[in-house]
């Protein structure tokens, strides 16, 4: 399976709106505080999910992806969290029905990404939604 399919990539940034981010952080040197800073900036709903954190980017943070599922609708789950952690993650994302799961840069499981393409979810893998959504061109700012 392509995991890296770019139909896939232009499919789930322009028709899913609402993105949870596993591993959000407040931390402005992690990748995710800067992805979350760019979906917001383009009109994305960010749901951060962290059980560390109560707010990021002045959003309500979530222990877990159910927990924010009871009052959000979730279409793609971003992962930023080590490859070998992300099983849990997948299947939680089946659970709730998300549409798409998106693994970033780095994070490579291919048990994980097959989990959830069987579960019926789109998977990207190892790919970063501030890299390829410039990369569609004229697609910025999308939701406003």
């Amino acid at each position: 399976m392509d995991f890296l399919d770019h139909e896939v990539i232009e499919f789930v940034v322009t028709h899913y709106r609402s993105w949870a981010i596993v591993g959000a952080s407040n931390n402005s040197s992690r990748p995710s505080n800067g992805v979350m800073h760019f979906l917001k900036n383009q009109g994305y709903d960010i749901i951060p999910i962290n059980p560390n954190e109560d707010k990021v980017l002045g959003r309500k943070c979530y222990p877990s992806l159910t927990a924010a599922s009871s009052e959000h609708t979730i279409e793609v789950v971003d992962v930023f969290r080590k490859p070998d952690e992300v099983d849990p993650v997948a299947l939680e994302a089946i659970a709730i029905n998300a549409r798409a799961i998106w693994f970033q840069l780095g994070v490579i499981n291919i048990i994980a990404a097959t989990t959830a393409s069987q579960g019926g979810l789109q998977v990207v893998m190892n790919a970063c939604p501030k890299i390829e959504i410039p990369k569609l061109g004229d697609l910025p700012k999308l939701w406003h």
